[in-house]
């Protein structure tokens, strides 16, 4: 095997390696947002991080981490139970330092304020940079396939509730703003 062999393989092996972390990476931002685990969030995402969230009656944007943060953190909440998988990564390696992906989305969300529930499908699309060592998100942007909302008559029967002891305790005067997607208080 020649030098320009090994240094090929070598390069690809890297290439599939970085694709790996990118996976890893996106699996526990959504742990992290069903979870409300914002520490571990922060970690994740660039200083200079920004989003925009589109769906049926709402389009969201962040225009830094500590907003996005912000938003988990009200929205994730102990009146919420949320899921959220990410599937079929489709992750392009840009450069040593870029990469680009995109992910089909399944969310559900119970709000137990409003009654609703919403069940949907997306694709996010995210830019990825390369810090010491580490991928994170610098700016991740979704756009709904499809969203469905009903408002259920009581809620679901649930013998867990994560977000119910881990979750944000918002006041009882807390309102949730459907075309923001956020809550005020």
């Amino acid at each position: 095997m020649s030098t320009l062999d090994l240094e090929k393989m070598a390069a690809q092996i890297q290439r599939l390696t970085d694709i790996e972390e990118i996976k890893r990476l996106k699996n526990a931002y959504f742990r992290c947002l069903d979870t409300a685990n914002i520490d571990e969030l922060r970690e994740m995402l660039t200083e200079d991080y920004a989003c925009q969230c589109i769906g049926g009656d709402y389009d969201y944007v962040a225009g830094g981490r500590d907003e996005f943060l912000a938003m988990v953190g009200d929205s994730f909440n102990t009146k919420m139970v949320t899921q959220h998988n990410g599937h079929g990564p489709e992750i392009d390696i840009l450069s040593d330092r870029e990469a680009k992906g995109l992910w089909y989305f399944h969310d559900q969300v119970y709000n137990f304020v409003t009654k609703e529930f919403l069940s949907g499908t997306g694709l996010y699309y995210d830019r990825y940079v390369k810090t010491e060592g580490h991928w994170k998100i610098q700016y991740a942007e979704y756009e709904r396939v499809y969203e469905a909302t009903e408002i259920l008559d009581r809620p679901p029967h649930l013998t867990a509730h994560y977000l119910g002891k881990h979750g944000k305790q918002l006041p009882d005067h807390a309102r949730y703003v459907p075309a923001s997607g956020t809550w005020e208080y």
